[in-house]
């Protein structure tokens, strides 16, 4: 079993369509890991998954783009769906990083960080991730650097998705500059 290609199908229901696999998913993204289970042994590829399974790939992650607890399940970050996935307010590191497209980084500057077609604005606590996420759509992408701390005294919130992510509801433009 591919155990990646499980990890995106796993995220693609839960940040982005749980309709699909008739997921109902509650107000912070949990759903019981049976109804994530019956909705992927719909399709004929993932008849064989159970419980063991998912949760190998979750430790076995590098990502650590999923969390179990109490026999529930959510993706960590990176939802699209409609319905506003519920964070905990946290204190970001001081520093944070965003990789973003060349063409974007006056429009950034004029008019802040905003989510576009995500829930919250990401954000990565190294130069190399925000790097990569950056490359994702273009070859040679702008580096942000964040004062992050900054913000979250000035009122910003930021809500830590994982130990690289970091995700607020918005970032105004004063707390960002070129890395």
């Amino acid at each position: 079993m591919d155990i990646l290609k499980l990890s995106r199908e796993i995220s693609y229901a839960l940040r982005h369509a749980p309709w699909e696999y008739e997921l109902e998913l509650d107000n912070e993204g949990w759903v019981e890991i049976g109804q994530l289970l019956a909705g992927l042994h719909l399709n004929k590829q993932w008849e064989s998954v159970d419980e063991q399974i998912i949760v190998n790939m979750i430790e076995n992650s590098d990502k650590k783009r999923h969390e179990i607890s109490n026999g529930k399940i959510r993706a960590l970050y990176g939802h699209s769906t409609s319905e506003k996935i519920l964070k905990t307010e946290a204190t970001p590191p001081s520093i944070l990083f965003h990789g973003t497209s060349r063409h974007l980084f006056e429009r950034i500057m004029n008019e802040g960080l905003k989510p576009m077609a995500r829930q919250y604005v990401h954000m990565s606590v190294d130069i190399h991730t925000a790097k990569m996420v950056g490359k994702r759509k273009d070859s040679n992408p702008i580096l942000l650097k964040i004062q992050a701390g900054n913000a979250s005294r000035d009122g910003v919130k930021f809500y830590q998705g994982n130990n690289l992510v970091w995700l607020a509801d918005y970032v105004p433009s004063q707390y960002i500059s070129i890395e």
